[in-house]
């Protein structure tokens, strides 16, 4: 689809593109003149060769043998990539090329669907002198082309679009089942928010702000943060109610101060024994470092500067994911109040709903063992139970 409607953008400026695709009548299908059976012979008559195909493998297939494009390339060649591939795979694609004397440029596109009315943004990586020498070919496909920074710069700017996109078409599915399991109409929800926001303007605005106005963001962040918080809190309660999987809902929850820039009252410690006693409270809830013993015994030295002053303060894994870890071992050992401790935890960090907890119950019951089950549904009650009663746990037992 890219390939073919790039190679039309750039006939409708008066180029002459020399084109191959796997499916020979393709050229013809589109009205394209010069069609070629090899990568090679494309190399072999161009200064700039774009490629667009699906995958990594493909492009490698297209650039490498006797009849890959740098089978028929001569130095000095740019080859422009179009697919949307991982930025390691764009360094080492470089290199390819390089061997052969060969420039690679990354450039990812957007939208595929303007690809044959010259209306897509092309997003660019590489040095100036090889974006300039492809820029020319570039502006006759593209409606614009933003030279990113250098190589892997435009893949990483267009993965970047990819997640905003696809991470938008999640947020609309939990909005509309959200919709659908209260009785209201999806479609109802799209005419509501078509008249609230015609333009489209709501994924972006706090991005917007942050970049145009960071001082008034910043100023800003801590009151948007409480109603971003009470507003997916209801939302999750809405969810847990009608029997609904909302995990996007409860990860911008959870994410929420990151997602503002809200700077924490408490930024991590530099010493291992307060930043360990820091986590316990974002684990288990405000209040359990300051009842721990006074007494340091050697295990609970351990526990405080190792466990949490550094494993669960790695990179790598959410606070929400280390948890769902620790439940799963925790069901082995057959302990309900264990389990009510790490249930009672997520809860008070909204990390899990009702409905999810239901899910990891049912899932243990099989990998645990069905008398583990029955202690992880007694902890999981208990803390459901104690939660929906306001609990604080007293001093002795925290």
């Amino acid at each position: 689809m890219i390939g073919g409607g790039v190679a039309v953008s750039l006939e409708s400026r008066g180029r002459i593109p020399v084109v191959h695709d796997v499916r020979l009548e393709a050229a013809g299908e589109l009205g394209l003149a010069l069609a070629v059976h090899t990568p090679a012979e494309v190399a072999a008559v161009s200064d700039v060769v774009l490629i667009a195909v699906v995958d990594a493998a493909q492009v490698r297939e297209v650039l490498h043998g006797d009849d890959g494009v740098l089978a028929g390339s001569r130095p000095g060649v740019v080859v422009v990539l179009l697919s949307t591939v991982s930025v390691p795979e764009v360094q080492a694609l470089a290199q390819d090329c390089r061997a052969y004397g060969v420039e690679l440029l990354d450039c990812g596109v957007t939208p595929g669907d303007q690809a044959a009315h010259n209306g897509m943004v092309a997003m660019v990586g590489g040095d100036d002198d090889t974006v300039a020498r492809a820029m020319p070919e570039l502006a006759d496909f593209a409606k614009k082309v933003v030279h990113c920074g250098p190589l892997g710069a435009g893949m990483s700017t267009k993965i970047a679009r990819n997640v905003l996109t696809y991470g938008s078409w999640r947020a609309a599915h939990e909005a509309a089942a959200l919709a659908r399991s209260a009785g209201v109409d999806p479609a109802t929800l799209i005419e509501v928010i078509d008249e609230a926001d015609p333009a489209g303007a709501t994924p972006l605005l706090w991005l917007r702000n942050q970049v145009a106005a960071p001082e008034l963001a910043a100023e800003a962040g801590p009151q948007v943060l409480r109603l971003m918080d009470k507003d997916l809190s209801a939302a999750q309660e809405l969810a847990t109610g009608n029997g609904v999987a909302v995990p996007l809902v409860n990860a911008a929850r959870t994410h929420g101060e990151e997602t503002l820039g809200v700077v924490a009252d408490a930024p991590p410690a530099a010493d291992r024994t307060t930043r360990g006693l820091q986590t316990m409270d974002e684990v288990y809830g405000t209040g359990l470092a300051d009842a721990m013993p006074a007494e340091r015994k050697p295990a609970l030295e351990m526990t405080v500067d190792h466990l949490f002053g550094e494993v669960w303060n790695r990179p790598g894994l959410s606070l929400r994911d280390r948890r769902l870890v620790v439940l799963g071992a925790t069901a082995m050992l057959g302990r309900a109040d264990l389990i009510e401790v790490q249930v009672r935890g997520s809860l008070i960090n909204g990390e899990l709903t009702e409905s999810e907890l239901d899910e990891i119950v049912l899932q243990l019951h099989y990998y645990a063992g069905w008398g583990n089950g029955t202690a992880v549904q007694a902890g999981v009650n208990a803390a459901l139970a104690s939660w929906r009663d306001g609990f604080v746990a007293p001093a002795e037992e925290r």
